[in-house]
């Protein structure tokens, strides 16, 4: 039974093991063996019964975000998500007329910032105190519960319950040219935590992202079923904890 690294939620610059190398060959991304099967199943029967047990709450999250603020209660963006290709990124690949580095999906989440948040700015980390969040889109974000929309994702065959966390088509084109291994993260569906959510904060500048990357290329080198499951267990005091939030 393989599982990843426990340890506590690191803010330094610590690098996880390095057995997630052996994912780069030639500059391709290359396939690894999974236990694709029983993992699938599993994330998607924890989306199942997690939106049974919560479905009340999604009622009177949906109600306080309509009281509060002007706009809609369900946020969609477009995300990347897996790439299939077996050869890994290429230029020119006839399969895609725009390579943006996966399958794109859109993402659903609780709104928890204001209306056209990111007219003027872009796309920007997030900070701490972002004066952008609404007061019920900062609890939100404290317990992690503007993520439950996303296991609608999972059931539709988009996500995982674990993987790396998908990352919008421009920020992933920049990223790609920045971090070399950064592509690596998409061979498989990304997910609503990770282990890189599990033992690291929020991401606030490229250093952290480079970070993030290590880990999530060291989940997918030792991926399966009981590790999925150990992650999930890993992700309740997360959230009851409110670490990393912002």
């Amino acid at each position: 039974m393989t599982m990843p690294i426990e340890g506590p939620r690191r803010t330094g610059r610590a690098h996880p093991q390095r057995g997630h190398l052996r994912l780069i060959r030639d500059g391709n991304v290359a396939m690894l063996p999974s236990s694709e099967g029983p993992r699938r199943v599993l994330n998607v029967l924890v989306a199942l019964i997690g939106i049974l047990l919560t479905l009340p709450l999604w009622i009177l999250i949906a109600i306080a975000i309509k009281l509060t603020s002007r706009g809609p209660v369900i946020y969609t963006q477009t995300r990347v998500g897996i790439d299939k290709r077996s050869s890994g990124n290429r230029p020119n690949d006839p399969r895609r007329r725009q390579d943006i580095g996966g399958r794109p999906f859109k993402i659903y989440k609780f709104r928890t910032m204001t209306v056209d948040a990111e007219r003027g700015t872009g796309a920007v980390w997030a900070a701490k105190n972002d004066y952008r969040v609404t007061a019920i889109g900062r609890r939100l974000r404290q317990f992690r519960l503007d993520e439950l929309p996303q296991l609608i994702n999972v059931l539709r065959g988009e996500m995982n319950v674990v993987g790396p966390r998908p990352e919008r088509p421009a920020i992933v084109a920049d990223l790609r040219g920045k971090i070399p291994e950064y592509q690596g993260r998409q061979r498989v569906r990304p997910g609503i935590t990770g282990h890189a959510q599990v033992n690291l904060e929020y991401d606030s500048s490229l250093d952290d992202v480079k970070q993030k990357v290590g880990y999530d290329l060291e989940y997918i080198s030792r991926q399966g079923f009981w590790s999925d499951l150990w992650i999930m267990a890993q992700t309740i005091p997360v959230m009851l904890f409110r670490r990393g939030s912002r």
